[in-house]
């Protein structure tokens, strides 16, 4: 009996540990035109197209070179991996304010809106440089679609 409980113990933990090593791997559209498909491979039909450069997708199957993605509105399919890259941008979940330096006393510089996409410079904690149309600076990274690392 003892037997069996360390054998279901070891199950678990080892499930567990595989779960939390089990990292979100999100990716940034590397185009301003990117073909989705029904399946991995270009025998496949368009599901439909992307045409927003850096848009951030979450990876959530892999075949050969075809990546199956998610979007932040639940739309899913297939793309080649030639068309994205490592990610390096966010959408914001909620209206924000980009700060002049990573601080919440830091000088204000605009307001963002809700579903705007940033281009992460780089990252330091809580808070990443971005930038996104004419504007620059820190914004605090919670409550976003996307992978700031």
């Amino acid at each position: 009996m003892k037997k069996k409980i360390i054998i279901w113990f070891l199950f678990l933990l080892i499930l567990n540990v595989q779960s939390i090593n089990a990292e979100e791997k999100f990716w940034s559209l590397k185009n301003e035109k990117v073909n989705v498909r029904y399946g991995h491979g270009k025998t496949h039909s368009i599901k439909y197209i992307y045409r927003k450069i850096n848009l951030p997708v979450k990876q959530i199957d892999k075949k050969e070179n075809w990546i199956r993605i998610i979007d932040l509105r639940n739309n899913t399919g297939w793309i080649h991996i030639s068309q994205l890259k490592s990610s390096i941008s966010i959408i914001i979940l909620e209206n924000k304010i980009l700060f002049n330096k990573p601080s919440n006393y830091s000088r204000p510089k605009a307001r963002l809106e809700e579903g705007r996409l940033l281009v992460i410079k780089k990252c330091d904690e809580n808070w990443c440089k971005i930038t996104t149309d004419n504007y620059s600076g820190w914004v605090e990274v919670k409550n976003v679609w996307g992978s700031t690392k």
